[in-house]
Parts: C-alpha cells; structure tokens; sequence
C-alpha cells in the first residue's frame, strides 16, 4: 500500500477529510540513486591505485590493502545496524548521522598520514555510506525505482577503479578515496522529504484511533552476535580456520538468541520466511559470482584471449556498464513477470556467466560472463530486495533490507578471495 493510500484510509475510517493531512509525494528516484549510490565507485576507487597510497603511508601494497577490506567490513556490518536505528528512530537521525561519518571520515582519510587513522576513517566513511544506502533502499518502495538505485551501483562500481586512478594521478589518492562525499549533496532533498513525512505520519496518529505500533527496548545483545557473526564471515577468507570457528559460535549464540527474544534485532520471523531466506541467500550467491568474475575475468582475458590490460579494462568497462543498465530493465518488468520467472532468469544468467567465464577462451564470450554476472548481483539486488521485505510487515521492512543488505554485501568479501585462489593466486 502506498504512503497516499495508507493516510486516506487512516483518516476515511475516523472520518477526517484525506484532503485536510497533507501527504508528501515519493522521494524523486534520481535523489534517492545520488544518496545511495557513490559509495560504490568510493568501495572500488583503491583497486588500481593501491601501490601509490602504500607508498604514501610508507607500508607495503598487501599491508594497504586492508583499507579495501576495513571498508567492505564496515559496510557490511553498518546496513543492518543503522537500517535498525531508521526502523527505531526514523529516517532524519539515520540520515544526521550517517552524514557526519561520511565527512567525519573524509575529513581523517584526508588528513592522516598513518595507516591506522586513515583505516579509521575508511571504516567511518562506510558506515555512514552504508546508512544513507539503508535510507535509499527503504525509500525507494517499488522494484523499479530500486532498479534505478541497483543499475547505478553497478555502473559507479564499475567506474570507481577508472575514475580513482585519474584522480589519484591528478590530483591525489586521497582524493579518489573522498567520492562518496558526493552523496551529501542528496541529504538536504530527502531531509526535506523526512520532514514532510514525519508531519504527515503525526497527523494520522492524531486522527486514527488504531493504537500505534509498539517497539520494545533495543536488542543490544543481538545487534552484537550479529555484528561478531559478520566480522567473521567477512574475514573468513584472509584468516579461514579462526574466522570459521568464530563464525559457528556467533551463529549457535545469535540462534539461541533469536528463540529466547523472538522479537529482537534479528527477529524470528524473518528467519522463519522462507521467502526472505530465499531472496536473501540467492542475493549471496549471485554478489559472489559477480564480485569473483569482476577480479578474475582480466586476468582471463589476458592468459586465454592474450588481450593487454588496457583491452581487457576497457572491454570490462562497457560490459560492466551495459550490464548494469538492462538489469533495470529486469527489474521495471518485474511485476509482470512475476516472482518465478524473475528467479528463473536470474539464475539462469548467473548460472551461464558462471559456465562462460570457467570454459570460455574467446575474449568476447569472457566479456559477456561479466556482463551477465554484473546482471544477475544488480538485477537481484532491485528485486529480491523488494520481495525480502515484503515478508514482513510494514514496520519490519527497514530490518529485513538491512539483512538482505548484509547477504549481498558478503559477496563483496568472499568474491575476490574466490578469484585469488582460482585465478589469481
């Protein structure tokens, strides 16, 4: 039901005229895809300059990577938390403070000249990137306008290694690192909508006489093991035999968890759902799929196709980009196809990317495996979104795509890992 939709009946059924609450219209998309979507090309701007900034804080190149990793880490454990503190507190705090981690942690990645600031600063600037992502997703209210939101996450991701070696080679890497700063410019818009909303939201109270949703206290316990179980699913492929053995205790802890306080952070309901466990976990495979493909698929391009390296980025480039875009077109035609035949495509593209890239010698044919895996991750990204959340009621909605947030983020951890020990290594 629409936001129009729910204030007419509110106010019809205590017989206060719709006309006199007045009711904000949707977030105009393109606000929505500016908040959300620079932290993809910020997430991806190190990967070509990685030796120019180990050299600037004087460490080496694999002791530098592990800004890519502090700030895929904080991404993943920061949606399902502030996406809890927008489901407790509403959109305006969620928004004031991820916009001060945002600047907070520019402001440090552009000042520091030692390592363990400038990893602070990372981690600060994801967490609030992660956050106005919460804010976007839970705004955005239909698959087509998250397939906006996903295609330009794919494209900005596919153009952050590019447009963080130009500006790191003119200007600074510290620079390239500072992109999401970008999506502050959206804040103000939404803020306004926030407003608009919150008054609307307070008058239908005033008028309905349905008792208002009760939340309980916050569920520290849970956000906790649930913060721990993402910490060490994300470090499962840099320090596997302790990340594991972490891991399985997190999981039984927050399971035990779950049962005593079925109502908590992460609620039962939702573990329960098989249609958000379904969304959700199919989400992980196709964001690992890609994220694999994105790292391997130069480097086979090179040593099956004999392709250089500025063929080969060039080529992933525009299969990146194309491939992003007619995600949208997926998820725009969503409705109508239904939920079965969204899945079947899905899987079926993932599934032929996946064949492609492991037999295919052709340089073309290896293109076209990043196309479709870059298709799949953003096309489930748009949809199975949406058809997580609607497992649950609407007050539940920002928790459930803060956890299927988490799901498709891990894909970002355990991709790359998978395409050094296939590919790379």
């Amino acid at each position: 039901m629409t936001t129009t939709a729910r204030t007419t009946a509110a106010t019809t059924k205590t017989g206060a005229s719709p006309a006199s609450v007045p009711v904000p219209g949707p977030v105009p998309v393109l606000w929505l895809a500016l908040l959300a979507t620079p932290v993809a090309a910020a997430a991806n701007a190190p990967v070509l300059i990685l030796p120019d900034m180990a050299a600037s804080l004087g460490v080496g190149t694999s002791t530098a990577a592990w800004l890519v990793a502090a700030f895929a880490w904080a991404m993943a454990v920061s949606v399902p938390l502030l996406a809890g503190l927008l489901r407790r507190r509403g959109l305006t705090p969620v928004l004031r403070l991820s916009g001060a981690l945002l600047l907070g942690g520019t402001l440090l990645v552009a000042a520091s000249p030692w390592l363990p600031a400038t990893l602070l600063g990372r981690a600060a600037q994801a967490a609030g990137g992660a956050g106005l992502v919460a804010a976007a997703m839970s705004l955005a209210g239909s698959a087509r306008r998250m397939g906006v939101i996903s295609a330009g996450f794919g494209m900005l991701g596919a153009s952050g290694p590019l447009l963080g070696a130009q500006l790191s080679h003119t200007v600074s890497w510290r620079l390239a690192l500072s992109v999401s700063l970008v999506s502050l410019l959206a804040v103000p818009a939404v803020s306004r909508y926030a407003t608009a909303q919150a008054a609307t939201t307070a008058t239908a109270a005033a008028t309905s006489t349905a008792p208002a949703p009760q939340i309980g206290r916050f569920d520290a316990r849970g956000a906790a093991l649930l913060t721990v179980l993402a910490t060490a699913l994300v470090l499962l492929p840099h320090a596997p035999a302790v990340a594991a053995g972490s891991a399985a205790v997190a999981a039984a802890l927050l399971a035990l968890h779950v049962r005593r306080r079925p109502g908590g952070f992460v609620p039962a309901a939702l573990v329960r759902s098989r249609l958000f466990l379904g969304s959700a976990l199919l989400a992980l495979a196709l964001s690992t799929s890609y994220f694999t493909l994105l790292f391997a698929v130069p480097r086979l391009l090179a040593d099956r196709a004999g392709w250089d390296v500025t063929a080969a980025g060039t080529g992933q480039l525009v299969a990146l980009l194309t491939g992003s875009a007619l995600s949208w077109l997926l998820a725009a035609a969503s409705a109508r196809m239904g939920r079965t035949a969204v899945r079947t495509v899905l899987v079926a593209i993932g599934t032929l990317a996946a064949v492609l890239a492991v037999f295919a010698s052709w340089g073309p044919l290896l293109l076209v495996a990043t196309l479709g895996g870059v298709f799949g991750a953003t096309g489930a990204n748009a949809v199975l979104s949406m058809q997580a959340a609607s497992s649950v009621p609407d007050p539940r909605r920002p928790t459930a795509i803060g956890l299927f947030a988490l799901c498709y983020q891990l894909g970002g951890a355990f991709g790359p890992a998978i395409a050094t020990a296939l590919v790379l290594g």
